[in-house]
């Protein structure tokens, strides 16, 4: 019951607009906090319960912060009340209750957007823990990521005026799915390219024969007799890109053809020549990027020789939210404030048009709305999350693919939340930390002994071999000579 509630909840999260609403954040909440309370708790490792006991830390801070900025008598000194009150019943002259949070009660409000992420993380683990299931959850993101990439991709084509049943007011000449701001999409579909790829790459490993492959001789026996599934592979992979690309997404882009490079190099890293073979395939998959970029980002092209790397107002924001953060450095102004505070910090360089009601760097309004203390902890608990990803991807050889998409989304998905608002979006921070946990909970060895995992898969991968092979000569073989005994 709990992973059939995840993969829906994971592949319907895009489709009201990215899940941007309070009511719709509001029932993702209480559908991912059923499924954690029916997910299965299964025997953890000592290294999965370290990464409990550290979520249990973020999660207990995180409270703290919040009772303080909503309490009128704080527990802690350092949480002193915004100066706005003071000044704001001196103007009334009424009194008016002080408050940390320069808008009374709007933590409340805004309550919804980091517990959606966390439930979806916690779900993602525990689920995750049967192997089998987190392999589902990685089809169910491939499939539902291709099912959007095709809607976004028709819905540009012949009716551009319109997202779902509203009207559309922004992005135009973009495709944007069902989400409502380019950037998102972008990522999102370059997430679901990159398990696409994957399923790819291992399909093509599946295909070679136990050992080293050899890569020259690879493109002549694949094109030889092109298996049916790797067919299909590639057509949503290139399905997915051209979404991507549709979106004229830059940030999005360039992260989502990195994150691709990362999830080969990981992929292959066994079968790399040891010298000289790490920085060959690095150069090559870089370059294959390029090529990429030059054929079928022409959108993504145009906006760089235009409007270059990043726009000045986003620069001249940042600077403003480090001011902010300057004078509230310990409990901030309040979690979901941005907008609020924001006015009175705001750069005379920024343009005079536009709202600035997100920072568009998430660790950066994270520490103005609650304080740089919490923020630090959100990278220490990232920091950690990689490098269990990444003894995750070393170690593994069955469903190696489930480390490493984590690895790769999970890179993705931080570096664009350091110049935009993805993971902000509950729409994509469903998807991505739920692959997150799932590839936490894949990181570790099942067994007290990695040598038996190891000749175990050893073991698998010959008879997935050896089963491949049989279907791909029944594949190429006439139907006279299938039918023979």
């Amino acid at each position: 019951m709990a992973a059939w509630l995840l993969f829906a909840v994971v592949a319907l999260a895009p489709l009201p607009y990215g899940s941007n609403e309070p009511g719709i954040i509001a029932f993702w909440c209480v559908v991912l906090g059923v499924c954690l309370v029916f997910a299965p708790v299964r025997s953890l490792s000592a290294g999965q319960l370290a990464l409990v006991g550290l979520a249990g830390i973020v999660v207990a801070a995180y409270a703290l912060v919040l009772h303080e900025q909503l309490a009128e008598h704080p527990w802690l000194s350092a949480a002193t009340p915004n100066p706005i009150w003071q000044e704001a019943a001196k103007a009334l002259g009424v009194p008016l209750p002080p408050s940390v949070s320069i808008a009374r009660n709007q933590p409340w409000f805004e309550l919804g957007r980091p517990l959606v992420c966390m439930l979806a993380l916690a779900c993602g683990f525990l689920v995750g823990t049967d192997r089998e299931r987190a392999r589902q959850l990685l089809k169910v993101i491939a499939w539902s990521g291709a099912a959007y990439a095709a809607y976004g991709i028709l819905a540009h084509l012949f009716d551009p005026t319109h997202l779902l049943w509203r009207e559309k007011e922004y992005y135009l000449a973009s495709v944007t799915g069902t989400f409502v701001n380019r950037n998102t999409a972008g990522a999102y579909f370059g997430s679901a390219a990159v398990i696409w790829s994957l399923f790819l790459w291992e399909r093509v490993r599946l295909e070679t024969p136990p050992g080293p492959i050899e890569w020259r001789k690879l493109p002549s026996r694949l094109f030889a007799a092109m298996p049916r599934k790797i067919v299909i592979n590639f057509a949503m992979l290139f399905l997915c890109l051209a979404a991507m690309f549709m979106t004229g997404s830059r940030a999005a882009v360039v992260l989502s053809l990195l994150a691709l490079i990362v999830a080969f190099m990981a992929f292959f890293r066994r079968d790399l020549p040891r010298r000289s073979g790490f920085v060959t395939a690095l150069a090559g998959a870089g370059a294959t990027g390029l090529i990429v970029l030059q054929l079928m980002g022409a959108g993504v092209n145009a906006r760089f020789g235009l409007e270059g790397a990043a726009d000045g107002g986003r620069l001249e924001t940042y600077k403003s939210t480090l001011r902010m953060i300057a004078d509230h450095p310990w409990f901030g102004t309040g979690q979901g404030t941005f907008a609020y505070a924001y006015p009175a910090y705001r750069s005379a360089n920024v343009p005079m048009y536009g709202v600035w009601d997100i920072a568009h760097n998430t660790l950066l309004e994270i520490a103005a709305d609650m304080g740089v203390p919490i923020a630090a902890l959100v990278v220490i608990a990232w920091v950690v999350i990689f490098a269990v990803l990444i003894h995750g991807a070393r170690i593994r050889r069955r469903d190696l693919i489930i480390p490493v998409a984590a690895l790769s989304i999970g890179m993705l998905a931080a570096l664009h939340s350091l110049v935009d608002f993805t993971l902000q979006m509950p729409g994509y921070s469903i998807v991505a930390l739920a692959l997150i946990g799932a590839g936490l909970a894949q990181s570790f060895s099942t067994r007290r002994q990695q040598n038996d995992e190891i000749d175990e898969a050893a073991a698998v991968d010959q008879a997935r071999h050896a089963t491949v092979s049989r279907a791909s000569e029944a594949e190429r073989a006439t139907p006279a000579e299938a039918l023979a005994p």
